[in-house]
C-alpha cells in the first residue's frame, strides 16, 4: 500500500520514528520517506544509518506548532504517522502551556494541514495515558485523540482522513522503567525501586507496535482508535528476571501515576470490535465515510468489556520476560 508513496513522519528521530523508517525501506518500497523534526543534531545522527545518497529519505526540520512549515512539508505527502509529542509526566505538570501548544495545539495543526495538502491518511500515536488521564500528559493526548477522531468531519467530502493507534510502554524505549532498572543493575545497584507492588503494565515491543500502525494505515477508514492485543507483566516479576542478584524497595507512588494501565475504558467498550490481534473502538459519530457501517459485521465485545493490564487474560512469565531482556534492543 505504501509502495510509491511519500510518508511523512513526525517526530520520525525518535524510538519509534527511526524503527518504522527502517521497517519501511526493509519490507516496502516508498517513494519518498520524509523525516520531520526539530532536533538537528537528532536528525545528523540518524542519518548516518539513512543517508539521502542511499535511501529516499528527506530530513525537514520544523516544529508540529509551526502550520506554516508543516504546510511546506506535506507538499505532495500522501501518508503521515504523527509521532511528535512532549511525553514525560513531571516536565509537563511544570510547563503545562507547552505541553498544550505541542500536543493539543500542534495537533490541530497537523488535521488542518493535511486537509488543505490532500493526505490521505493520517495515523496518530497515542497511550494509555490518555484513558481516565490523571495527568497533564494523559489529558493532552486525550484532547488530541478528540481532535484526530473528529478531524474527520472537517475533512468532509476530502479525501483525508484520520485514525489514532493507543498502546502502553514500548519494552526498551528511552525513558521506560526497563532501561532505568537495566541500567542501574550496569552500576551494581541490585535493588531496584518499584514504587508499588501491586503496579502491572502492558508490555509491547517496538515490532508490535509498528505493526499495528501499518494495519492503522492499511485498514483504516476514518476515526477509529486501532488497540493491539498484548500480554501484561507484573513489574515485581519484571525486576526478578534482571538477576538472581536482584530485590527491590518500595518508594511509593509518584504524582500521576497508575497502579494498572487501561487501554479500553467500559464506557468505550461500548463502541469496541474484535478484530483477532487487534481492538478497533469505532467512532461514536458517523462521519462521510460510513465507518461504523464498514464494521458492522464485526464482532463486538462482551458488555461491560475493559481491556486493563491487571484484567488480561495475557501474562508475561519470569522466564519469557528474561528472554524477552535478551533480545531487547535498549533505546540510548
Amino acid at each position: 500500500m505504501l509502495n510509491d508513496k511519500t510518508v511523512l513522519v513526525t517526530g520520525g528521530t525518535g524510538t519509534f520514528g527511526k524503527k518504522f523508517t527502517k521497517f519501511l525501506f526493509q519490507n516496502l518500497k516508498p517513494k519518498k520517506v520524509i523525516i520531520f523534526s526539530r532536533d538537528e543534531f537528532k536528525q545528523f545522527e540518524m542519518s548516518k544509518t539513512f543517508q539521502e545518497s542511499e535511501f529516499e529519505i528527506r530530513y525537514f526540520l520544523g516544529d508540529i506548532r509551526d502550520k506554516e512549515r508543516l504546510l511546506r512539508a506535506l507538499e505532495g505527502v500522501d501518508y503521515v504517522v504523527h509521532a511528535a509529542a512532549l511525553k514525560q509526566v513531571p516536565a509537563l505538570e511544570y510547563n503545562p502551556f507547552e505541553a498544550v501548544k505541542t500536543n493539543i495545539i500542534g495537533a490541530q495543526n497537523i488535521v488542518e494541514a493535511a486537509i488543505e495538502k490532500n493526505v490521505k491518511k493520517v495515523v496518530a500515536l497515542s497511550t494509555d495515558k490518555a484513558v481516565a488521564p490523571i495527568n497533564l500528559y494523559g489529558a493532552t493526548k486525550l484532547v488530541m485523540e478528540k481532535i484526530f477522531i473528529n478531524g474527520n468531519s472537517y475533512a468532509g467530502d476530502k479525501v483525508t482522513t484520520f485514525s489514532v493507534v493507543r498502546y502502553g510502554n514500548v519494552a526498551g524505549s528511552r525513558g521506560s522503567v526497563i532501561p532505568f532498572f537495566m541500567e542501574l543493575f550496569k552500576k551494581g545497584i541490585y535493588e531496584l525501586p518499584i514504587t508499588d507492588e501491586r503496579m502491572t503494565r502492558f508490555c509491547i515491543s517496538l515490532d508490535q507496535g509498528i505493526d499495528i500502525v501499518y494495519k492503522a494505515l492499511s485498514f483504516s477508514i476514518g476515526g477509529e482508535i486501532f488497540i493491539p492485543k498484548m500480554p501484561s507483566m507484573r513489574i515485581v516479576d519484571l525486576v526478578k528476571s534482571i538477576s538472581e542478584r536482584c530485590t527491590y524497595k518500595v518508594v511509593g507512588i509518584r504524582p500521576g501515576e497508575k497502579i494498572d494501565e487501561t487501554l479500553i475504558h467500559e464506557e468505550e467498550g461500548r463502541n469496541t470490535v474484535d478484530m483477532g490481534d487487534y481492538f478497533v473502538i469505532l467512532p461514536q459519530f458517523e462521519f462521510a465515510k460510513n465507518t461504523r457501517r464498514h464494521y458492522r459485521e464485526s464482532k463486538k465485545v462482551d458488555e461491560n468489556f475493559v481491556y486493563k493490564s491487571d484484567k488480561n487474560d495475557q501474562w508475561l512469565s519470569e522466564s519469557q520476560l528474561k528472554d524477552m531482556l535478551k533480545t531487547l534492543e535498549i533505546e540510548s
